[in-house]
């Protein structure tokens, strides 16, 4: 299940900058659970976590000429690391 809990990491102008306070942001399964996610960031970056804050984004509905679409639902979690670690989220981009 651990496999299970990461999708990508969110590189975005304001995941940069909660990167200076030591909070990473990944899009998640919608299964995952903070304990889970917590365990999968620590087996694959080999750091401590702090805590975990876990943000649900509910599909809204979008019209196009003449029909109704719905945006994708996401989960996305933003992780605080302990103090001294880091993780390199840009080398694989």
């Amino acid at each position: 299940m651990i496999e299970k809990a990461l999708i990508k990491p969110i590189v975005t102008e304001k995941s940069q900058k909660l990167i200076n306070e030591r909070k990473y942001v990944f899009l998640v399964y919608k299964s995952a659970n903070k304990e889970i996610i917590k365990r999968a960031v620590e087996d694959m970056f080999n750091v401590k976590v702090e805590n975990v804050n876990i943000v649900k984004k509910y599909p809204k509905k979008r019209r196009t000429r003449y029909q109704f679409s719905k945006t994708p639902e996401r989960k996305k979690a933003v992780v605080k690391l302990k103090e001294g670690y880091t993780i390199d989220i840009l080398k694989g981009v």
